[in-house]
């Protein structure tokens, strides 16, 4: 059961949200809870930081389940989590501040890359409909 007005919203714009737009929202987690992250490195709260790159690596996992095949772009996709994900491992492992901030700079990337390719794609559904 949905308790709070923020749950009830977040699950709505979830519900209510194109693929491409669900996406986003992924990076746009990835991305936050690698920056808590470092975060609790700065602050050296490693509980923090630990719980927040787990939850960053969750993400890109399931970025990375649900990548098209037969598509051909999905091969370099994966080969790009993958080593972001690996990236966020060893800056947890070693508390590098470095590695998490390229794992971070490549999530910024793909975000931004998603977000105009769902913009284009809206447009030329517009041009098509229109």
């Amino acid at each position: 059961m949905i308790k709070s007005p923020y749950d009830k919203y977040r699950q709505s714009s979830v519900q209510t949200s194109t693929p491409a737009q669900l996406v986003i929202m992924l990076y746009d987690g990835a991305i936050r809870f690698a920056k808590t992250a470092v975060d609790g490195l700065k602050k050296q709260d490693l509980e923090k930081s630990n719980l927040n790159f787990g939850k960053a690596q969750t993400i890109i996992s399931e970025l990375m389940s649900t990548l098209d095949y037969s598509i051909e772009v999905s091969k370099g996709l994966y080969s790009l989590y993958e080593y972001t994900n690996y990236l966020l491992i060893q800056a947890n492992i070693h508390k590098n501040l470095d590695k998490a901030e390229e794992a971070i700079g490549y999530l910024t990337e793909l975000r931004e890359t998603w977000l105009q390719a769902s913009k284009l794609a809206a447009s030329q559904t517009e041009i098509a409909n229109g």
